[in-house]
């Protein structure tokens, strides 16, 4: 007894950390690379630049800058002064607080196979032209590796106003007074000190002069727009996936506005790592719960009500009373999964009532005596006639066989169908077993909070253990079931059920025009096939005719002899 129970002990530890380990080694295994062929996002951000002639000089400066491949630029150096000089003068015009902004920039990731597959300075080269192409904007360029050569990237610099044909210039009717800030006063009184000398940064505009000088438009309204990053962001991903030559290396654009939540990239050394670590952990919980609301039935326009109620408005709340504080939000995406999982426990509820009445009401075993067959000989046919009236059909089909067209061909859409089907059986198991697991946790949730009495004292501590472990068991099951689809080669389950439609699309098109080419032109094949069957019988025949006239013509001979 001494010995027993201290080994009942340690099973007893061992199967409370059992789902725990289970659930490591599963994530072990898909950092190692369980998932297999899923497509990265793409990264290309834009900055505003308030000194836009810094920039350039620090992207494109080999001092600066230990990786640098290629620079590449549209226009001359100059240009960049002008622009520079004119935004700021603008800038001051409209009394706007805050920092002038001279031009913007994007940084734009490439994957690592191009340093062996392109020649730098023909790679930027490309991506410039084709932005300047598109916007009709003067740009400067440059392509750098990161210390470490992980990041291969492009930096490029683009302004948002154009160079006027010819420059607009302003003649002053009368002298003109400009006080220190720049701006226009009255009379000259205003610019003098008491000595009656004109104060320091202070200026006077004789009549005839030229007070205003303009070289550029206004600025494009398409650059501030909330899209534009967007449409770059499709744009560049494009671009880079007819360069790619490994499929595995083809890029993606996260939809902001879907039903998913992104993730951050930790960088290294990062002093907030463990609190974007925390970030991410509430994101892929979110997603998990999205991919799950999808495979169970429950309306795309829901689960985006809910993101934007529980997850978008609550965060400009918050942001609004307590300012930035990322350690709420948390809290804000566990409330909005909750209030999903819920939606998704009411769905499958309700069709599994449905499914029970639909079995009870239809599936009834049929009680009628099974129709024997009665099968009447036929007379058998004359077989001359036969091969006449084979002979003269021949003659006569030989035009229609012709003219039938092609019978159709499966689509690689449609021929993918079946393995699809699979994947979507798949995930409904794996979503069924959820499911029962949460109705067991559940019970024992009930159970735990109607325990009285010194029950209440003694079974409370177990039944909680026994939650924990059944909510570690969900969560590797929930786990599992994004896991399913990324394993085939997708990101998530909207992109897998958006293939499925479309192939099953695919699959009713070609089995409807199938049969619509059995009905018309099944017939004249059958006769087809008939009628090649009938000429290799005429041809065995003739040959055994023509053996046996050459063995009664050689025996003719030899009685002859």
């Amino acid at each position: 007894m001494d010995i027993l129970y201290p080994l009942c002990r340690l099973c007893r530890q061992f199967t409370d950390c059992l789902p725990t380990l289970l659930f490591s080694l599963f994530r072990c295994h898909l950092q190692e690379g369980g998932q297999s062929t899923i497509q990265r996002h793409s990264f290309i951000r834009m900055s505003k630049l308030p000194d836009v002639r810094g920039r350039i000089t620090y992207i494109s400066s080999r001092t600066k800058q230990e990786n640098l491949y290629a620079v590449y630029e549209t226009t001359d150096r100059p240009y960049w002064t002008e622009l520079a000089k004119c935004n700021q003068q603008e800038f001051q015009k409209s009394g706007t607080e805050g920092k002038c902004i001279e031009a913007r920039g994007f940084i734009i990731a490439l994957p690592e196979s191009f340093p062996n597959l392109y020649d730098p300075d023909k790679l930027l080269q490309l991506f410039t032209d084709r932005f300047k192409e598109k916007y009709d904007v003067e740009c400067v360029s440059a392509l750098h590796h990161n210390k470490r050569k992980t990041n291969y990237h492009i930096h490029l610099i683009f302004s948002e106003r154009k160079l006027l044909p010819e420059p607009i210039e302003k003649t002053a009717t009368r002298n003109m007074f400009y006080a220190e800030n720049g701006k226009r006063v009255r009379t000259k009184k205003e610019i003098l000190d008491e000595n009656g000398n004109i104060r320091k940064c202070c200026k006077i505009v004789k009549k005839g002069e030229v007070y205003e000088r303009n070289l550029f438009t206004t600025k494009n309204k398409l650059f501030k727009q909330e899209n534009f990053v967007d449409e770059v962001k499709h744009f560049y991903t494009d671009l880079i996936n007819l360069l790619v030559k490994d499929d595995k290396e083809k890029l993606h654009v996260f939809d902001s506005s879907g039903l998913y939540l992104a993730t951050k990239k930790i960088g290294k050394n990062n002093p907030k790592a463990e609190q974007i670590q925390t970030d991410n952990e509430n994101r892929m919980r979110w997603n998990r719960e999205v991919d799950r609301a999808i495979v169970s039935g429950v309306p795309e326009t829901e689960i985006q009500q809910i993101k934007k109620e529980y997850i978008t408005d609550h965060i400009k709340e918050s942001i609004d009373i307590f300012g930035s504080e990322p350690e709420r939000y948390g809290n804000i995406i566990m409330t909005a999964v909750a209030a999903l999982t819920l939606l998704i426990s009411k769905v499958l509820q309700k069709a599994r009532e449905l499914s029970a009445k639909i079995f009870q009401t239809e599936l009834i075993p049929s009680s009628l005596p099974k129709q024997e067959k009665i099968t009447l000989k036929e007379p058998i046919p004359n077989s001359s006639k036969q091969k006449h009236e084979l002979q003269s059909k021949t003659q006569a089909t030989e035009q229609e066989i012709s003219n039938i067209p092609p019978k159709p061909v499966m689509s690689a859409e449609a021929v993918a169908y079946p393995k699809l089907l699979k994947i979507y059986k798949e995930l409904n198991r794996q979503n069924g077993i959820i499911f029962d697991a949460e109705r067991e946790r559940n019970n024992l949730e009930i159970e735990r909070d109607s325990l009285k009495g010194l029950a209440k004292l003694t079974k409370k501590g177990q039944l909680q253990s026994r939650i924990d472990r059944k909510n570690e068991e969900i969560d590797l099951l929930k786990v599992g079931l994004s896991g399913i689809v990324k394993r085939y080669g997708f990101q998530n389950v909207h992109d897998f059920y958006k293939t499925l439609a479309i192939s099953k699309t695919a699959n009713a098109e070609y089995r409807d025009k199938a049969e619509r080419w059995v009905e018309k032109y099944g017939e004249n094949t059958g006769r087809q096939e008939k009628e090649s069957v009938y000429r290799r019988l005429q041809k065995h025949q003739r040959g055994k005719t023509d053996g046996q006239t050459k063995q009664t013509s050689k025996s003719r001979d030899r009685g002859a002899r």
